[in-house]
Protein backbone atom coordinates (compact mmCIF):
# COMPACT_ATOMS: atom_id res chain seq x y z
CA UNK A 1 0.00 0.00 0.00
CA UNK A 2 1.09 3.84 -0.71
CA UNK A 3 2.12 6.06 1.71
CA UNK A 4 -1.03 7.99 3.04
CA UNK A 5 -1.06 11.68 4.49
CA UNK A 6 -4.12 12.99 6.44
CA UNK A 7 -4.70 16.44 7.55
CA UNK A 8 -7.64 19.10 8.72
CA UNK A 9 -7.59 22.14 7.15
CA UNK A 10 -10.15 24.88 7.18
CA UNK A 11 -12.97 24.38 4.71
CA UNK A 12 -12.22 27.02 2.46
CA UNK A 13 -8.86 25.77 1.71
CA UNK A 14 -10.08 22.72 0.08
CA UNK A 15 -9.61 22.41 -3.70
CA UNK A 16 -13.70 22.55 -4.21
CA UNK A 17 -17.01 22.49 -2.24
CA UNK A 18 -16.49 19.33 0.21
CA UNK A 19 -15.84 18.33 3.21
CA UNK A 20 -13.42 15.66 2.60
CA UNK A 21 -11.01 14.72 -0.45
CA UNK A 22 -8.13 12.77 -1.81
CA UNK A 23 -5.58 12.45 -4.02
CA UNK A 24 -2.36 11.51 -4.70
CA UNK A 25 0.95 13.76 -5.36
CA UNK A 26 3.74 14.10 -7.92
CA UNK A 27 5.42 11.75 -4.76
CA UNK A 28 2.77 8.71 -4.87
CA UNK A 29 1.61 9.54 -1.32
CA UNK A 30 -2.16 9.49 -1.03
CA UNK A 31 -3.02 12.77 0.46
CA UNK A 32 -6.28 13.14 2.20
CA UNK A 33 -7.67 16.38 3.42
CA UNK A 34 -10.95 16.88 6.06
CA UNK A 35 -12.42 20.03 6.81
CA UNK A 36 -11.87 21.71 10.26
CA UNK A 37 -15.11 21.04 12.79
CA UNK A 38 -15.84 21.86 15.92
CA UNK A 39 -16.24 18.08 16.81
CA UNK A 40 -13.34 15.70 16.20
CA UNK A 41 -15.56 12.53 16.24
CA UNK A 42 -17.17 14.74 13.15
CA UNK A 43 -13.71 14.99 11.45
CA UNK A 44 -12.93 11.27 11.76
CA UNK A 45 -16.23 10.02 10.12
CA UNK A 46 -15.51 12.13 7.02
CA UNK A 47 -12.13 10.69 7.34
CA UNK A 48 -13.02 7.16 7.43
CA UNK A 49 -15.59 8.40 4.61
CA UNK A 50 -12.99 8.98 2.59
CA UNK A 51 -10.28 6.26 3.56
CA UNK A 52 -13.28 3.17 2.58
CA UNK A 53 -14.38 5.43 -0.80
CA UNK A 54 -10.84 5.95 -1.41
CA UNK A 55 -9.89 1.66 -1.51
CA UNK A 56 -13.48 0.52 -3.14
CA UNK A 57 -12.44 3.00 -6.23
CA UNK A 58 -8.49 2.26 -6.78
CA UNK A 59 -9.67 -1.29 -6.21
CA UNK A 60 -12.01 -1.47 -8.82
CA UNK A 61 -9.80 1.12 -11.22
CA UNK A 62 -11.90 4.20 -10.79
CA UNK A 63 -9.62 7.19 -11.17
CA UNK A 64 -9.16 9.86 -9.33
CA UNK A 65 -9.65 12.17 -12.15
CA UNK A 66 -13.28 10.49 -13.37
CA UNK A 67 -14.14 11.52 -9.46
CA UNK A 68 -12.64 15.01 -9.35
CA UNK A 69 -14.09 15.99 -12.92
CA UNK A 70 -17.72 14.49 -11.14
CA UNK A 71 -17.44 16.63 -8.42
CA UNK A 72 -16.44 19.91 -9.60
CA UNK A 73 -18.60 19.59 -12.47
CA UNK A 74 -21.51 19.08 -9.53
CA UNK A 75 -20.95 21.80 -7.97
CA UNK A 76 -20.99 23.96 -10.72
CA UNK A 77 -24.42 22.32 -11.64
CA UNK A 78 -25.51 23.37 -8.06
CA UNK A 79 -24.43 27.15 -8.29
CA UNK A 80 -26.41 27.15 -11.96
CA UNK A 81 -29.51 25.48 -10.28
CA UNK A 82 -29.25 25.51 -6.00
CA UNK A 83 -32.91 24.49 -6.03
CA UNK A 84 -32.18 21.56 -8.12
CA UNK A 85 -29.20 19.95 -6.51
CA UNK A 86 -30.23 20.77 -3.07
CA UNK A 87 -28.35 19.40 -0.26
CA UNK A 88 -26.95 16.11 -2.31
CA UNK A 89 -23.82 14.77 -2.48
CA UNK A 90 -22.16 14.60 -5.44
CA UNK A 91 -21.60 10.85 -4.90
CA UNK A 92 -25.35 10.39 -4.28
CA UNK A 93 -25.67 10.39 -8.03
CA UNK A 94 -26.35 7.19 -9.34
CA UNK A 95 -24.76 8.67 -12.70
CA UNK A 96 -21.65 9.30 -10.14
CA UNK A 97 -18.32 7.16 -11.36
CA UNK A 98 -18.04 6.02 -7.45
CA UNK A 99 -21.53 5.99 -6.53
CA UNK A 100 -21.68 2.41 -5.38
CA UNK A 101 -18.02 3.16 -3.47
CA UNK A 102 -19.27 6.58 -2.03
CA UNK A 103 -22.99 4.93 -0.82
CA UNK A 104 -20.82 2.05 0.82
CA UNK A 105 -18.95 4.54 2.66
CA UNK A 106 -21.79 6.25 4.13
CA UNK A 107 -23.04 2.76 5.66
CA UNK A 108 -19.94 2.41 7.27
CA UNK A 109 -19.57 5.86 8.76
CA UNK A 110 -22.99 5.66 10.20
CA UNK A 111 -22.12 2.46 11.45
CA UNK A 112 -19.00 4.27 13.48
CA UNK A 113 -21.00 7.52 14.27
CA UNK A 114 -23.74 5.05 16.39
CA UNK A 115 -20.77 3.50 18.01
CA UNK A 116 -19.50 7.06 18.92
CA UNK A 117 -22.61 8.00 19.86
CA UNK A 118 -23.14 10.71 17.17
CA UNK A 119 -26.70 11.84 16.04
CA UNK A 120 -26.25 11.51 12.54
CA UNK A 121 -28.88 14.34 11.94
CA UNK A 122 -27.01 16.67 13.68
CA UNK A 123 -23.29 15.84 12.43
CA UNK A 124 -24.97 15.41 8.48
CA UNK A 125 -26.35 19.52 9.78
CA UNK A 126 -22.51 20.07 10.43
CA UNK A 127 -21.38 19.09 7.11
CA UNK A 128 -23.96 20.58 5.50
CA UNK A 129 -23.36 23.93 7.28
CA UNK A 130 -19.61 24.08 6.15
Amino acid sequence: MNQIYFKTIPHNQMRYETCGDYWIDPAKVWQFRVSEMANPDYEFLVLIHELVEWYLTQKRGIHTDAIDYFDVSFEKLRELNPELIGDMEPGHMSSAPYHKEHVFAEKIERLIAEELGVTWSRYDKAVGDL
